[in-house]
Order: structure tokens, then sequence, then C-alpha cells
């Protein structure tokens, strides 16, 4: 019999009928663990133990209740304990969810998720009380997702509070919530929303099959999921959008897609995910749709602008300079008077040095990470160029990426962008313009390769559908959308 065999085994254990034996098997199980609270007590003359997890679990209101029908249980004394722990379950126990566990598995996992669990001398079962009470923190604004006009709640790290925020959005019964628990030793709670009749079934069936194959020990953060049931695990793209904004999430559960939720992370899951949908921000909604459009457009030139503009700088300055203005050219020869790096390196330097910076601005406390931002902004600026380390068009140069990459609504599009970047960068050292546009196609092939949960990534793009565009490339308005989804129904 293998380990992972016995273990089973032994979980299914069925509850004993004696309360000292019942303490003497959990305390076996838990160990010496100080945050386990056995209280026993006398009910009817039977007795009866409380176990619950201190911090997590506040059985004060069942207590009182128990307490306060005590003279309910010593009326009717010949009743057995079967009997009694009906009378508990039916009568006494008012609050949260109550429900039986009839084996140790059951009531490790209760007990774990903050349940109080009830066990009476002389029974085989023992009840659950949903007495959960650890602190939340409060529903804040999203950090990661800012925008001027819209919704300021963020998603929090409590699962349930997150499904209730997009569930007060979307009031139908069509709204479906599948949970089930992931990781062995973490028992995450997941839960996957959908609605009935909107969803692609066949999308749905996928992702149900993926979810189950997930074999974890640990589940901590949704981008566990995520790795796991992305189409594909080496391309630099994201195939798994992820948001921590309510209003987002509603939005793709309303547009037909699948919103997954974990315990313990402000960030929800979406697939399927698309290419186009990285380039969309909810404030495109809220904003006047001439406006929208244009600024969606600003969104696909920031991409091309964070992608290029430092391959294109070396590919022009070292192998066609005769593509440059001659005033234009001889002020960059000035600058780079100096400068003991080909352009290569001193792009390089420059990229590393900024990546640096915003990785320690980041990690940083927010008291200290003003001043390294001082710091960086005079190394990268003015000392650098004075140094004679990189030349001032270097500077502008990475400057123009960084705000760019700045500009993307989606956070996880900039991480491919600077990925891809560095590669481009290669390239347009060794090959010149060529290079760049063999690079570029290559990139364009890869797109068109992939998919999402079995949905093409460049869906509206490639190849390009017309109608789609009324909200792809650009937003239009909201009759324009009507006219033409009417359209298509007709």
């Amino acid at each position: 019999m293998t380990e992972n065999t016995t273990r089973n085994h032994v979980s299914q254990e069925k509850l004993p009928v004696s309360i000292a034996q019942f303490i003497e098997n959990m305390k076996s199980r838990f160990g010496q663990s100080g945050d386990i609270i056995y209280r026993e007590l006398i009910v009817g003359a039977i007795p009866t133990v409380m176990v619950y997890i201190e911090g997590m679990g506040d059985p004060h209101l069942l207590i009182e209740a128990i307490h306060k029908d005590l003279p309910l249980f010593i009326e009717f004394p010949y009743q057995t304990p079967e009997e009694r722990m009906r009378m508990l379950k039916e009568l006494t126990i008012t609050m949260g969810k109550v429900g039986e566990a009839r084996t140790y598995q059951e009531v490790e996992k209760k007990l774990l998720s903050g349940n109080t669990i009830v066990f009476m001398d002389g029974t085989s079962t023992s009840l659950y009380v949903g007495t959960e009470t650890l602190k939340q923190r409060a529903v804040e604004d999203a950090t990661s997702q800012s925008v001027v006009r819209g919704p300021r709640e963020g998603f929090t790290e409590s699962l349930r509070e997150n499904t209730a925020l997009v569930r007060r959005r979307i009031q139908s019964p069509k709204l479906r919530i599948e949970e089930r628990t992931v990781g062995e030793h973490t028992n995450t709670q997941l839960a996957v929303m959908y609605m009935d009749g909107l969803c692609d079934v066949d999308v749905l069936n996928e992702l149900r099959r993926r979810l189950n194959a997930i074999k974890l020990d640990s589940v901590l953060e949704s981008n566990y999921i995520e790795e796991m049931i992305q189409d594909h695990r080496y391309s630099p793209f994201p195939t798994v959008y992820n948001s921590e904004r309510p209003d987002v999430i509603a939005s793709a559960v309303l547009e037909g897609r699948v919103a997954i939720f974990v315990e313990g992370t402000p960030f929800v899951l979406v697939v399927p995910a698309l290419f186009v949908q990285l380039f969309q921000s909810s404030e495109d909604y809220y904003q006047r749709w001439d406006f929208a459009s244009l600024v969606r457009l600003l969104r696909y030139l920031c991409f091309g602008i964070a992608l290029l503009t430092p391959s294109l700088y070396i590919a022009i300055t070292t192998f066609h300079q005769e593509m440059l203005p001659t005033n234009l050219l001889t002020s960059l020869i000035g600058q780079r008077e100096g400068v003991p790096f080909p352009a290569f390196i001193e792009a390089l330097i420059m990229e590393i040095t900024f990546e640096i910076l915003r990785e320690a601005g980041i990690r940083l406390p927010k008291s200290i990470g003003q001043s390294v931002s001082i710091v960086g902004t005079l190394v990268i600026g003015q000392a650098a160029v004075e140094a004679g380390l990189v030349s001032a068009a270097m500077v502008i140069v990475v400057s123009m990426t960084a705000i760019a990459n700045f500009a993307l609504p989606a956070f996880n599009i900039g991480i491919s962008v600077r990925i891809l970047r560095f590669g481009l960068m290669g390239i347009a050292a060794s090959f010149g313009l060529y290079g760049m546009i063999i690079g570029m196609i290559m990139i364009g092939l890869h797109l068109c390769s992939l998919q999402s949960m079995g949905v093409p990534y460049m869906s509206s793009f490639a190849p390009i559908r017309w109608r789609s565009q009324k909200d792809a490339l650009l937003r239009l308005s909201r009759h324009s959308m009507k006219k033409y989804l009417s359209k298509s129904k007709t």
C-alpha cells in the first residue's frame, strides 16, 4: 500500500462514538497546536466539545445560543444523543451555515475553513457551524488599473466578498458560480463564474477539464492557476487575462467569458483572453466614444513605441545612417562623440538600469521610494550623459519607451513588451532593419498561432472581421454598436 493510499484510507476514517476518543484523535492529527481550542461543556447531561481555530472562528454566539436553550435540553432528560444533536442543529443553532461531518477528512476541512466543530458524546456525527471571523481588508481603489472616471472599488483577498461585488452588478439568476478546492496542503477555495446561456460551453468544459487536472501542493495566488491552465506556457504573451476591478470582470462575464476567483488574492482571471482585450480599459466605456477611440488608438501606438523604439535607434545609427536628415545625423554624431560604447551596449546599459530602478521602486517602502526615484532620474539623465556613458538621444529614447510602456492598460502585456524589446535590440544590432522586419514577422506569426481555450488569440484582427471592429481597434458609439448587433442578429 502506497503512502498516498494509506493517507486517503486514514483521512476517510469514521468518527468515534466516544468524546474522549474524538478529542484524542483530533489532538493526534493537529499536534499540540496552540491555536486549536477545545471547549468542553455539558449539554443536557451529555459531554460535548466545541473545536475551533482561534483567530479564524469565533463561537461565542454559538455558546450563547446553547446556554440559552439549556433548560430545553434539561426538560427532555431521556433523549438519546442523536436526538439531542438533531435538536441542537434544528432548533438551537440559528447562525451561519450548519452541516454534518461524519469523517475526519470532513472535520479537518471544515475546521481549517474557520468553522466550529460540535461533537456530542454518544454520537458518530459532528456538526460544523459557520463562525468564520478572519479579518479582511476593506474594499479599496484598484491600484493596478486606476481610472479617472468610473467605480473606485477593487477586489480584496476574500473570495466570497469578490463574488458578491460582481453579483451586485449582475443581478441575474443566470449568473452561475461553481466552487472547488485546489492545493493538497492549502485547500484553496476557487470559484468559476459565468453566465448561463451566454458562455461558450466548449470553453467552459475545457476550463473544467484543465482545473480538474491541476495537481499542486499549494495555491497561494491566482498565478498558480494561470500557469496551469494557459495554452502556451513558453509564449511571452498572456493567454489568460487578469484584473482586480469588479466592473471589468462583470463586463467580461456579460460578454460570455469565464472568470476564475481564487481565495487570498484580489486578482481574478478571465478566459478566453484575446490580444485586443489587452488594449481595452473599463474607462473606454465611461468616456465619450470619440475620445475613447482616440485613446485606444494611442495605446496601439504606445505598444509600437515601447516595443520598437530602442531597436529602431540602434538599427538606424549602426547600419542605416543615410535614412537620417543631415542635420539630425550631425547632431547625433556630436552627442555620441566621447561615448565609448556602440549603440547596442549603450541602449542595453540604459534599459537594464531603468529595469533595476523600476524593480527597486516597487519593492522599497513608499517613504524611501521617492528618494530612489530622484536618484534614479539623476543617474539615468544628467549624470550618465555628463560622464560620457550614454548620449542624450539615448536618454530620450529610453524615457519615451518607458512612458509608452506605462500607457498600456494591462500590466502583463507590458511585461511581454519588456521581454521582446531586448530580443529585438539584439536582432537590430546584428542585422539592422532587415533583422527587425524578420523579427516583427516572426512575432506576428507567433501571435496568429496562439489560442486561448481554443479561441484564436488574434480574433477580430486575423482574419480581420470588420463587424468586430466596433469595439476592437476603435470604440464606436453605443448607437452604432446596437445597429451592428441588430444586423448580425437578422
